[in-house]
Formats: structure tokens, C-alpha cells, sequence
């Protein structure tokens, strides 16, 4: 068990860097496959009622955080194996590089002054109805949705790689797939989709400050200043809505010097959301320091992470030699 402590340091690093290299898998990739096999056990099941929504996602969680147990257990005295599984599963449930490409890609259509590209490629980053959206609007959108899923695709599951290993891994992706999926209000989801939405809330409550707090001390990053992000942060991030995303929208408010909220228009609903940060309206060379500002938070966040399983993994080692 010498070298084990390091293995899934080894792999979260390893993984980390594949998505910065590759970002997601062009073909086959697991987490489409889990959507596949998640639908067709919500179809199975459905009923509308949380007791059956409960069931779905007790389920759809709860057998790929057995598999990842069952992989850490049969790895346990082979670490170049538990290594290379830890780094497969973390390039499976990141998405940073993906995130980052999808800014820039949405900056060149709006510095082109191209509107219909731009809300054409919207649908990539978020659900908004983007027919009516103007240039501020359409990169306010975007500078949102970067801020959030810095979250939801890299902090958060590395932060629980590091925490609790492939089982960490794997089951925080499920969970967020299965928001994804169900988590929406909708007539069809208010009841059953309550267990899932409840679960990514309880999930992402660390991981979201996390970010924020990260966001801030990279703010001189983008040519921000911490100590206005912070402000921003402190004041700000309790007003959204979401227990979550507000903490990584207010932070990245106050790191790039925009204001972010407002209404936001989804295909068949409306809602408003509180102001977040004291500057103009984001334009497109606020994508790019988006862009920018996940990447070193992602970064951040994997040294944090591989910390974490160093020292998750000696303590196991250490309470094993005990007895």
C-alpha cells in the first residue's frame, strides 16, 4: 500500500490535464451513455410523484457510485491501475475545455457582429430562449453560463474525485446529469424531479463556494482586483435564486467589472433575476476573460483536488497499518 496514496492524486492530475489537452470525448462518451441508460430507466419508473422520483434517482446515482466502490476496492494493491481508471473517469465528467471553446467561439460571432450565429450557438451553454437576444444579452448569457458550469463541470467533480475517488467521481456526475435531465420545473418534473434537484443542490454547496472563492483570487487574472470580486461576492451572491450558482455568478461579476441578471427568457417561462455586480453589460471581450478565468480556477481546483486524495489516502494508509 506504499504507493497507493498517490495513485488517485495521479490520475485526477492526469485526467485534469486530458481535458485540457482533448476536452470531451469526440465519440463514445460515457456520460452520453449514462443519459441513454437514465432515460430509459425514468421511463421504466415515472410516476408523478417524488416518492418515485426519489426511487429514479437512488438508482441512477446510486449504481455508478458501486462501480467506482468496486473499481477502488480491486485496485486497492495495484495503483498504475487505479491511476489509469482515476484518469479516464476524470476526463469522462470534466468539461472545462469544452466551456472555454464555447466562449470563444461565442466572441468571434458577436466581435463579427454576427447575431444569428451567436444565438444559433447559445443552446451549447444554457436553455435560454435566445431568438430575442441582443449582443449584451446574448454575451451576458454566455459570461453566466461559463461562471456556473465552472462549477457544475470542473470544480465540482474534481472537488469530489478528491474527496472521495472514482465513487466521488462518478456519482456527482450522475447527479448532475440527472438534474440536467429532470431537475427543471416542468409540469412533467415539479414532483419527480424533486430528488434530483435536491441532491445537485446538496452536491454543489461546496463546490460552488469553492469556485467563488477561487474566482476571486484569480480576478487579477482578467484584470480584475480580488478585493472588489470579494465585495461583490459578499454583498451579491445570497440574492439569486439558486443556492449555488449565485455564489459563481456574483464572484465573476466582480472579477470581470460587469453586472450580470435580469430577465431571462426560457421557451415558455420568464423569470428575473436579481442584479449581480456594479459594471456595464458584459460585450464580447468579456467572454474571453471568462474563458480565461475558469481556466485558472479549473486549474486551481485540481491542485486542490489531487491535495485532497494525498491526503484522503494517506489517512486510509495510515488507519490501515494501525490495525
Amino acid at each position: 500500500m506504499g504507493r497507493e496514496w498517490a495513485a488517485d492524486a495521479a490520475g485526477i492530475v492526469a485526467g485534469y490535464a486530458l481535458d485540457v489537452l482533448l476536452g470531451d470525448p469526440r465519440r463514445f462518451h460515457p456520460v452520453a451513455g449514462f443519459g441513454t441508460a437514465a432515460g430509459a430507466l425514468e421511463r421504466r419508473i415515472y410516476a408523478p410523484r417524488r416518492r418515485a422520483g426519489m426511487a429514479f434517482a437512488a438508482v441512477a446515482v446510486g449504481v455508478p457510485v458501486a462501480a467506482g466502490a468496486a473499481l477502488s476496492a480491486g485496485t486497492r494493491r495495484w495503483p498504475l491501475a487505479r491511476a489509469v481508471l482515476t484518469a479516464a473517469a476524470t476526463w469522462t465528467v470534466l468539461g472545462g475545455r469544452t466551456l472555454q471553446r464555447e466562449a470563444t467561439v461565442m466572441a468571434g460571432h458577436l466581435e463579427r457582429g454576427d447575431i444569428e450565429a451567436a444565438r444559433g450557438r447559445l443552446n451549447h451553454l444554457c436553455g435560454r430562449d435566445p431568438s430575442q437576444l441582443d449582443e449584451p444579452e446574448l454575451a451576458r448569457a454566455t459570461v453566466e453560463s461559463i461562471a456556473e458550469n465552472t462549477s457544475d463541470a470542473v470544480v465540482a467533480p474534481l472537488f469530489w474525485g478528491g474527496v472521495a475517488g472514482l465513487p466521488g467521481l462518478l456519482g456527482y456526475r450522475a447527479a448532475n446529469t440527472l438534474d440536467a435531465m429532470v431537475g427543471h420545473r416542468s409540469s412533467r418534473y415539479e414532483r419527480f424531479g424533486t430528488a434530483s434537484a435536491r441532491l445537485d443542490d446538496a452536491l454543489n454547496l461546496v463546490p460552488s463556494r469553492l469556485t467563488g472563492l477561487l474566482t476571486i483570487a484569480a480576478a487579477p487574472v482578467v484584470g480584475g482586483r480580488s478585493v472588489e470580486a470579494l465585495r461583490v461576492w459578499r454583498r451579491d451572491r445570497n440574492d439569486h435564486p439558486s443556492p449555488n450558482a449565485g455564489q459563481c455568478e456574483a464572484a465573476t461579476a466582480g472579477a470581470l467589472g460587469v453586472r450580470l441578471g435580469g430577465g431571462n427568457v426560457y421557451f415558455g417561462r420568464t423569470e428575473t433575476r436579481p442584479f449581480l455586480g456594479d459594471g456595464p453589460r458584459p460585450s464580447a471581450i468579456h467572454l474571453r476573460r471568462s474563458a480565461r478565468l475558469s481556466a485558472v480556477v479549473g486549474l486551481s481546483a485540481a491542485v486542490i483536488s489531487a491535495g485532497f486524495a494525498v491526503a484522503r489516502q494517506r489517512a486510509a494508509s495510515r488507519e490501515g497499518s494501525a490495525a
